[in-house]
């Protein structure tokens, strides 16, 4: 298993894949593990988790160096990354006392209560976009809860996951209630299977969704999965267009293009189409993309060679179709994975552009005729994850955002983001299931009945 640098094409590091009487043993372990593990009341968790943060934020800038040569992030923005992955772990420390405290229900028995206990190991199946944040906003809940954890993340950050790894053995008062197993996907079915992982978590595509969620149902376990997503982004007629464009930019750019709740599809309205496209080419143009160890740097590669050229057929098939090109729209020579913020108009539901996740740098322009046309040009997909919706008139807005649209999350006046404190996830392709907030740490208990 070999780490890549994206930006140079050079080979970081070769990994050994453990073997099945290597995956077995960790399986065996996590459970032995959680049997301890369990039975910490959540003051021990939350001092270990505290830990955990604070040794997050102590290594920031190692963390941010490997994340950045590993995937290609911006140096900024994977110190950003270290840091929230902190933030949810605190949050979840203190806090969980609260989620996870015994409800009482009025019965006609003399007690009557819900009490939520853990589960056992869960495997955690992990992308590279965001390597850190990702597994921590998995594990912390997951941990809190008195479950244990075996992670299986994106070989391409296979240094991350034993990062990640170390840290938790580092901060945990036992072993093995957190492991990273470095293994390719044809060895997924052999934990599924196993009698002693008792459920799922996945962030990944909406194909690996799929093939997970037949293997869990086939052994009756339990899945969380959070997958792709095209976010659209409706502009009314009545938008503070400096701020929107400011907040689409954002959201697009960030994390190179590379965020399942990036804005993907730029539904405008035809009123302010011409303002809305001239000012994005304007800030796009401003984009310096680079070496993404250089601070003043907000654009680096793609992940890996074949996401690029895959980014750049679906760019050209949308071309084919019709769409134009205004900006960008071709990836650079040389040997890193670097593909240019682009721009596409004329683009309409036959198209890659406007049907297919396109996971990069790319802005797809659709225009609403009017109000009704833009809520139906949003909810024509096959996603459901994360939308916004920019207007000056709120009331209206809310009701688009809380009645109208269909996604796991909708904001106003903003770019998507996931926060610790708000449940967070999709519907129709985008998975089902939540992480974060209360519904999050919930989501690998089993909630249980009991009647006096």
């Amino acid at each position: 298993m070999k780490s890549i640098n994206p930006a140079t094409g050079h080979e970081i590091n070769y990994y050994q894949e453990h073997t099945e009487a290597e995956i077995s043993d960790a399986i065996n372990n996590s459970y032995q593990a959680y049997q301890s593990w369990r039975e910490n009341d959540l003051d021990q968790r939350a001092q270990a988790l505290m830990r955990v943060a604070d040794m997050l934020e102590k290594n920031c800038f190692d963390y941010a160096n490997l994340m950045s040569t590993e995937m290609g992030k911006p140096i900024v923005q994977a110190r950003a990354e270290v840091n929230k992955s902190a933030w949810v772990c605190r949050y979840y420390a203190e806090h969980a006392t609260h989620f996870l405290q015994d409800e009482s229900i009025k019965t006609d028995y003399q007690e009557s209560y819900i009490t939520y206990n853990p589960l056992g190991p869960i495997l955690g199946i992990m992308p590279w976009n965001f390597p850190f944040w990702q597994v921590l906003r998995f594990a912390a809940p997951t941990l809190m809860a008195g479950n244990t954890i075996i992670l299986k993340h994106a070989s391409n950050v296979s240094g991350c996951a034993l990062a990640i790894e170390e840290l938790f053995r580092n901060c945990l008062p036992m072993e093995n209630c957190f492991q990273s197993l470095l293994i390719h996907h044809n060895k997924i079915p052999l934990l599924i299977s196993h009698p002693k992982v008792r459920a799922v978590s996945l962030t990944g595509s909406t194909n690996a969704g799929k093939k997970v969620a037949a293997l869990a149902g086939a052994h009756l376990k339990k899945c969380v999965l959070e997958l792709g997503g095209n976010d659209p982004y409706i502009i009314l007629p009545d938008a503070d267009i400096e701020k929107a464009v400011k907040a689409c930019a954002q959201s697009r750019l960030l994390n190179n293009g590379q965020s399942c709740i990036a804005a993907k599809r730029f539904i405008v309205h035809k009123d302010v189409l011409d303002e809305f496209t001239s000012s994005l080419k304007d800030n796009f143009t401003q984009v310096l993309m680079g070496n993404p160890h250089e601070e003043k740097n907000t654009l680096g590669p793609l992940a890996r060679i074949d996401l690029r050229d895959e980014l750049d057929d679906q760019v050209q098939r949308s071309l084919k179709a019709g769409a134009k090109c205004i900006l960008g729209g071709k990836p650079l020579k040389g040997n890193g994975a670097f593909y240019p913020p682009t721009i596409l108009v004329d683009v309409s539901e036959d198209m890659p552009a406007f049907n297919e996740e396109l996971f990069g740098p790319v802005a797809s322009i659709i225009v609403a005729k009017d109000t009704n046309h833009a809520i139906e040009l949003a909810n024509n997909s096959q996603y459901g994850l994360g939308a916004a919706i920019f207007s000056k008139d709120i009331k209206k807005a809310q009701h688009m955002a809380s009645k109208q649209i269909e996604s796991g999350a909708c904001f106003i006046n903003d770019f998507v983001k996931s926060d610790p404190r708000l449940p967070f996830g999709g519907i129709k392709d985008s998975g089902y299931g939540r992480e974060l907030g209360v519904n999050g740490i919930r989501e690998f208990t089993n909630i249980k009945t009991v009647c006096l």
